[in-house]
């Protein structure tokens, strides 16, 4: 199997534990799994993904509909003959299914992990786009959709057959070890006994970050002991921290870069909230199902697909986009209750065994795949 991935592997996150788990799964069944990436894996990411049946390639901007990453995937599939493609982040209409088909590979999947803009609501599209999608996809077996949010998208769009398309949710490994929260709080200065609200996700305006720092203000007006984690790099990163900073809040917010692990190194065993306040339609929110997988209990955005994991009330808050001051107000009554915490983590804990266990929806995926 050759998986494509339109994403450098710079951290061990979601997708990344799904690779090296769906590897592990092929090599059970004496398959090899060639992972291509836009560059190589290095360091820690690498020695994580390194399995016996694993050969690393690269397929340079894999997301643009060009000529040269096209010639560039039968190159690999000659590397590389292959029963089985996956695409994951590469756009939903390529010359890939075409190109692999040409190299002969049996079976081509699409993975659709993209989020939408802020307000954006999917329409059939006119007739001459469903056409040309519909042939460049027709060599697709299966579209695979990550959320029920983005399956209806893709529905009514009307770009594929209804019949291909599959929803399978992102997952966490449910038995993966929490860090070690007292020793990531130490390691980034985070005061050992105050509530921590933790984010991690890209430092973008599409992620909200700006709204949290509102709320920050209003939550430090009511506890003022409280600690704001925001992991993650980005281009506006050093803009959301002067907004901080100006704000007189630097020293209740730590800002710790890029995570390479989060769960494992322990940023959410240090977080007594998990905020996702993201304003773009979310197509899913890996990062939420690890908060759950950890216990913790949400504050989100009801956006995209987010609902799906969130229930407003049952494993955390839903909040309008772009409300800080419905933001504070949640995380000020998760903050002063850590009994309403307790239920919420484990209430959040429950849902990520029943809908977003690894194993669980690999062995989904391996059906899909034609394997019994």
């Amino acid at each position: 199997m050759v998986s494509v991935f339109g994403v450098s592997p710079t951290r061990i996150g979601g997708g990344e534990v799904f690779a090296r788990a769906l590897s592990a799964r092929l090599a059970a069944r004496g398959w090899e799994s060639v992972l291509c990436y836009e560059s190589l894996p290095e360091g820690e990411v690498r020695r994580f993904l390194e399995l016996p049946n694993v050969t690393f390639d690269v397929l340079h901007d894999s997301w643009k509909f060009a000529a040269r990453p096209a010639a560039e995937l039968a190159r690999i599939l000659k590397r590389h003959p292959a029963d089985i493609l996956h695409l994951y982040f590469t756009g939903f209409l390529s010359p890939y299914p075409w190109v692999a088909r040409l190299r002969g590979v049996g079976k081509v999947f699409f993975t659709d992990q993209g989020s939408h803009p802020e307000g954006y609501v999917a329409t059939r599209r006119p007739l001459w786009k469903r056409l040309a999608a519909r042939a460049l996809n027709f060599p697709l077996n299966r579209v695979i959709c990550i959320s029920d949010y983005n399956a209806d998208c893709m529905l009514r769009r009307d770009l594929i057959d209804a019949g291909r398309v599959l929803r399978i949710y992102n997952s966490v490994d449910l038995s993966a070890a929490q860090g070690d929260g007292a020793a990531f709080r130490l390691r980034h200065g985070v005061p050992a006994g105050a509530p921590v609200v933790a984010q991690a996700s890209w430092m973008i305006p599409e992620k909200g970050i700006t709204d949290l720092v509102e709320a920050a203000r209003i939550v430090l007006d009511r506890i003022p002991q409280a600690h704001f984690l925001l992991a993650g790099e980005g281009q506006q990163r050093d803009e959301y921290m002067a907004m901080a900073r100006d704000l007189g809040m630097e020293e209740h917010f730590t800002w710790t870069g890029l995570v390479h692990n989060p769960v494992a190194e322990g940023l959410y065993a240090a977080a007594d909230v998990v905020c996702q306040v993201s304003r773009w339609e979310e197509a899913f929110g890996w990062v939420i199902a690890e908060a759950m997988a950890a216990g913790r209990p949400l504050v989100a955005t009801r956006v995209g697909g987010i609902p799906e994991l969130v229930t407003d009330g049952g494993n955390g808050f839903l909040v309008a986009p772009r409300a800080p001051a419905q933001i504070a107000e949640r995380l000020v009554t998760l903050l002063e209750d850590a009994a309403l915490r307790d239920r919420m983590g484990a209430a959040g804990r429950l849902a990520a065994e029943q809908k977003f266990d690894l194993a669980g929806n690999l062995d989904a995926l391996m059906r899909a795949y034609g394997f019994e």
